[in-house]
């Protein structure tokens, strides 16, 4: 997440959407520089679980919409960035948040076909600027010794308005 966040490059006071808020960790992890965090989850359950644990983070600047983000964002207005954590019509929310991001949009993904959608459309879009593998791993005894037992991969894809 430190590495999404920072390849957001988000400032105090942005106006930023999670797409696909899940949890809500990313978006409160946003809210603490911005000025105000759309989090948005198709998912009852994610919404109302998100919506708790901003709670107790005391985090009043999320506003959170439960719905598809192609039927949100248009509503939402200029952005400064964007994150994305879901593939769900993944080349309609580009498309979108191209016209609407003046700064970074940054998706996850742990499906090469994401990966790849990701980058093919933001190619398309010429804001594609780059895409990074993430892999983790931690230790683990294993026959009196250490290994590294590996921790699902991340791919980060990163665009923004200006780019090509």
């Amino acid at each position: 997440m430190s590495v999404s966040l920072a390849k957001l490059g988000i400032h105090p006071g942005d106006r930023v959407a999670d797409v696909g808020c899940g949890t809500g960790k990313v978006a409160i992890a946003l809210s603490e520089v911005a000025g105000t965090v759309y989090a948005i989850d198709r998912r009852p359950e994610a919404i109302a679980y998100a919506r708790e644990e901003a709670s107790r983070a005391n985090r009043g600047n999320i506003e959170f919409f439960e719905g598809d983000a192609v039927d949100v964002l248009p509503g939402l207005g200029a952005l400064d960035a964007a994150f994305v954590g879901g593939s769900r019509r993944l080349l309609e929310v580009l498309d979108l948040l191209a016209g609407q991001v003046q700064g970074r949009i940054v998706v996850n993904a742990v499906m090469v076909e994401t990966l790849q959608s990701a980058i093919a459309n933001m190619q398309r879009l010429g804001i594609f600027v780059e895409a990074v593998h993430l892999q983790v791993s931690r230790s683990a005894e294993i026959a009196g010794g250490l290994m590294f037992k590996p921790i699902n991969p991340v791919y980060i894809i990163v665009g923004g308005a200006g780019c090509s």
